[in-house]
């Protein structure tokens, strides 16, 4: 799996109703996106952004492309930043779960 973090540097912090109101307006292009696990949507003083879960580098490199490029520009006027991240493991504290790949595994204790 591949975590995708997007910052879009746009100062000045937006009201949670402000953001969620315009996260809503492009939640429909990632319902259902082939390979795209989960978008999470972020805002800050900084500007938003959104953290990305993918099943595959391979599925968010082919979001991510040219296209992707010109559109965050013409949407946004800024050129946002983009990093990918390899990931594997996950503590899950609303499942109460730690998963590999996606997949639950026993909790080991720490020991000292």
């Amino acid at each position: 799996m591949l975590i995708a973090i997007v910052q879009i540097p746009l100062p000045g912090q937006k009201s949670k109703d402000q953001a969620i109101m315009g996260g809503m307006k492009t939640t429909d292009q990632y319902l259902g996106m082939p390979g795209l696990i989960r978008k999470d949507y972020l805002s800050s003083d900084e500007g938003g952004g959104g953290v990305y879960l993918w099943e595959t580098r391979e599925a968010a490199e082919a979001w991510y492309n040219d296209d992707w490029w010109v559109m965050m520009q013409d949407r946004y006027g800024v050129k946002p930043s983009l990093v990918l991240y390899d990931h594997y493991l996950t503590v899950d504290n609303d499942l109460g779960a730690v998963t590999v790949d996606r997949k639950p595994v026993a909790a080991e204790a720490e020991t000292g």
